[in-house]
C-alpha cells in the first residue's frame, strides 16, 4: 500500500467540556480524494485548522511529507505544499483575478508584501500567476475584477491561488457551497482531474458530488470519526445511515 503523504494520528481538541476532536486518525493518500463529512457542529472545521496549522491539538500528531508538523504554523505548512481553500471565500474582490494570484504568489515564494506596486510588475511572479490561471481556465478572466466573476469562476480562482504553492496535498473546506447545479457538476470534473496534481481532502456537504469524487470518505460526528471507508461502504453502513445520510431504520 502506498505511503500516506498527509496523516492525523489520535488528534484530540476541547474548548472547555466540548470535546471537538476525539481521538481522530485518518490519512491520503497519492493521487486520491479523501472526503470528510458529517452533520453540521461535527468538529470538522475544527479538524481542518488542525490539520492546516491554524490551531495546535491538545494531543497527536499530524504528519506532512513524512514530517511531524503539529507544532508547525499555517504558513511553515503552506510553504511544504499543503494548500487550502477555504469554505467562506478569503479572496481581495476588489482587486483583478491577476492581482489575487500574484498576492498568493508572493507569500507562498516567501516574499513581503511592503511594496506591493513594484511586486506587480515582477515578472517571475506574473509569470507563476499567469501559469496558474491557466491551469483552472480562467486566463481569459485575468484583468477582471474579482468581484465580477461567478461563483464558480471564484472557487476556481482559489484553487489558482493555492497552485501558486506547487501543492503537494489541496484541503478544500466546501468548494460545492453556494454553486447551483450546473456549477457543482463543473467543480466536480475540475476537481476530478486536478487530484492528478495532488490529492485532495475534501470537506463537503453536497453529497453527489462526494459520493461522485471520493476514493474513501470519512464520517465525523461529534468530533469523532464513526467509520471510514468507500462510497459503496459507506452507504451501506448502518451507523452512518442513522446519524447523517438520514436513514431512521
Amino acid at each position: 500500500m502506498t505511503d500516506p503523504i498527509l496523516s492525523v494520528h489520535n488528534i484530540n481538541k476541547s474548548f472547555g467540556a466540548l470535546k471537538a476532536s476525539q481521538d481522530v486518525s485518518l490519512d491520503l493518500r497519492p493521487g486520491e480524494i479523501h472526503a470528510l463529512i458529517g452533520p453540521n457542529g461535527a468538529g470538522k472545521s475544527t479538524l481542518i485548522k488542525q490539520i492546516a496549522g491554524g490551531l495546535r491539538p491538545d494531543s497527536g500528531m499530524v504528519r506532512f511529507l513524512n514530517q511531524d508538523v503539529t507544532h508547525l504554523n499555517t504558513v511553515k505548512r503552506a510553504r511544504m505544499g499543503l494548500g487550502r481553500t477555504f469554505q467562506i471565500s478569503s479572496l481581495a474582490m476588489e482587486d483583478t483575478v491577476l492581482q489575487n494570484v500574484m498576492l498568493g504568489a508572493l507569500g507562498a515564494h516567501g516574499r513581503t508584501f511592503r511594496f506591493w506596486r513594484p511586486v506587480l510588475r515582477d515578472k517571475a511572479l506574473r509569470e507563476i500567476a499567469e501559469a496558474a490561471l491557466a491551469r483552472v481556465n480562467l486566463s481569459d478572466r485575468a484583468s477582471f475584477r474579482t468581484s465580477d466573476l461567478s461563483h464558480g469562476q471564484r472557487r476556481q480562482l482559489e484553487v489558482a491561488v493555492a497552485l501558486t504553492l506547487s501543492p503537494r496535498v489541496f484541503i478544500m473546506d466546501e468548494p460545492m457551497a453556494g454553486l447551483g447545479a450546473s456549477g457543482s457538476v463543473s467543480l466536480t470534473a475540475f476537481l476530478d482531474e486536478l487530484r492528478h496534481e495532488a490529492p485532495i481532502l475534501l470537506v463537503e456537504h453536497d453529497m453527489d458530488a462526494v459520493f461522485a469524487l471520493a476514493d474513501r470518505i470519512s464520517v465525523l460526528v461529534y468530533g469523532q470519526v464513526i467509520a471510514t471507508g468507500t462510497v459503496d461502504e459507506i452507504r451501506a453502513n448502518p451507523e452512518v445511515r442513522r446519524a447523517y445520510l438520514g436513514d431512521e431504520t
